[in-house]
C-alpha cells in the first residue's frame, strides 16, 4: 500500500514527458547567454581571474559557464585557457584547489572552492587538466567527516578547524565528485581509485530532510549545528545574517539536499525523493528563495534548475492544480531580470550575491541547464 501511495504521490506531483520549448523562448535564452557571455569576458583581469583572486571558485564559476557551450563560442578559447591557467596555479600540494588563509585553519573555504573548480575545469573536457581533478578528488575524499555524530559523512567549509559540516558544502562535494567520477578511468596503474563514502553521505544528507508533519515536511535544513557557522562576503569579512532558524528548510538548500539524493542514486519513488518533491510542488516560485525571500535569490534558479534536471523532471503540479513548464518560466524569470549591458546582480549581497560576476555566472548556468534536455 504505501509503495503504492508513493508512485501516485509522484505522478500527481511531476511529470516526466518532455516539454518543446517554443522558439521564441529559447532564441530570448540563447541571446541573454551570448550578452552574458560577452559581459563576462570583458570583466576577465588579465591573470585569467575573475573578481577576486583569493577566491578560486569565483573564477571557476564563470570558467564553468563558458566552458558548458565553448563548441559555440570559439573565439572565446583564449579567455578559457587563461582561466584554466589560473586555476592551475591555486592547486595547492594537498590537493585542493584554494588559497591558503592562516584565518581559518590554513585554508580559505577549501572544500567549496576545490568542489566549484572541480566542475569546472570538468566541464572543459580538456585533456591537460585531468591530473589536477584526480587530485581535488583525492583532496575532497579525504575531507569527508568520519565518526559517529550528526556530521558523519559531511562536509564543512575546510579539512581542519572544529568540527563542523553543513548541507551546502556537503551537496556542493557531492556534486563535484560525482561530476567528476568519469575522470578516474585515467588514474594511473597502480594508484587505487578515489571516491566518497557514498553511504555515509547519503545518511548525511537525509538526515538534513525535515521528517516531521508541517509546512516544512520534506524540505532541507543547512546544518544542524548548534553554534552559527560564520557567513562571510566576497572580501572574507562577516557579512549580514538572517534571523531566520537554520533548523528550517527553505528553497534553496531543499534542491541542493534534492540533488544530493538523485547524485546518490536515489530513485524518483525512493520516499526521501518524493517527499523533497512535493516540498518543492508546495513551495513552488520564482518570485523569491522560499523561506529567505531574496537572499540567494539567483543560486535558488541555478540550483533548481541542476536539481530537476537531475530528477528528470519537467512538469510540476503546484499545490493549486497549477501544471507548470518549469524550464520555460524559469528561462522567461532569468532573461527578465538581466541588466541592458548583460549582467545580473542582486540587490541583497548575502551569500555574496551583490558580486556580478558569481551571479551572472550562476544564470548563465541555469539557462544552459534549462536547455539542454529540452526536446
Amino acid at each position: 500500500m504505501k509503495r503504492m501511495w508513493t508512485a501516485v504521490v509522484t505522478a500527481l506531483l511531476f511529470t516526466t514527458v518532455a516539454n518543446a520549448l517554443d522558439q521564441d523562448t529559447k532564441a530570448a535564452a540563447k541571446t541573454a547567454i551570448q550578452k552574458g557571455l560577452a559581459w563576462l569576458v570583458a570583466r576577465q583581469k588579465d591573470d585569467g581571474f575573475w573578481s577576486n583572486e583569493r577566491f578560486p571558485a569565483l573564477t571557476g564559476l564563470p570558467l564553468w559557464a563558458m566552458a558548458e557551450v565553448a563548441p559555440e563560442y570559439p573565439e572565446y578559447t583564449a579567455n578559457i585557457a587563461a582561466a584554466v591557467a589560473f586555476l592551475k596555479g591555486k592547486a595547492q600540494p594537498d590537493g585542493g584547489i584554494y588559497v591558503p588563509d592562516p584565518r581559518r585553519g590554513g585554508a580559505g573555504l577549501a572544500n567549496y572552492n576545490t568542489s566549484v573548480c572541480m566542475m569546472a575545469l570538468q566541464a572543459t573536457g580538456r585533456k591537460d587538466v585531468i591530473p589536477l581533478i584526480l587530485k581535488a578528488r583525492e583532496f575532497t575524499a579525504n575531507t569527508q567527516l568520519t565518526g559517529e555524530d550528526v556530521h558523519t559523512g559531511g562536509f564543512g567549509y575546510d579539512r581542519n578547524g572544529r568540527r563542523y559540516s553543513d548541507l551546502s558544502n556537503t551537496a556542493m562535494a557531492i556534486d563535484a565528485m560525482r561530476m567528476t567520477e568519469s575522470a578516474e578511468e585515467f588514474r594511473p596503474a597502480g594508484q587505487a581509485k578515489v571516491d566518497l563514502n557514498w553511504e555515509t553521505a547519503l545518511k548525511y544528507v537525509s538526515g538534513m530532510q525535515v521528517p516531521r508533519e508541517g509546512d516544512d515536511k520534506g524540505g532541507f535544513v543547512y546544518t544542524k549545528n548548534i553554534a552559527r557557522a560564520p557567513t562571510l562576503d566576497v572580501n572574507g569579512a562577516g557579512a549580514a545574517r538572517s534571523h531566520r532558524p537554520l533548523l528550517q528548510a527553505y528553497g534553496s538548500i531543499t534542491y541542493d539536499g534534492l540533488l544530493a539524493l538523485m547524485h546518490c542514486k536515489l530513485t524518483p519513488k525512493d520516499p526521501r525523493v518524493v517527499s523533497a518533491l512535493r516540498y518543492c510542488s508546495n513551495h513552488w516560485t520564482l518570485e523569491e528563495n522560499p523561506g529567505q525571500g531574496m537572499q540567494g535569490i539567483y543560486f535558488y534558479y541555478d540550483i533548481l534548475t541542476r536539481a530537476l534536471n537531475a530528477s528528470r523532471i519537467d512538469t510540476i503540479e503546484c499545490a493549486d492544480g497549477k501544471k507548470v513548464d518549469w524550464r520555460t518560466e524559469v528561462i522567461r524569470k532569468v532573461v527578465s531580470l538581466q541588466k541592458r549591458e548583460g549582467y545580473w546582480v542582486n540587490a541583497n549581497n548575502r551569500w555574496w550575491e551583490g558580486t556580478p560576476e558569481l551571479v551572472t555566472s550562476y544564470c548563465l548556468i541555469c539557462l544552459e541547464h534549462a536547455l539542454k534536455q529540452a526536446k
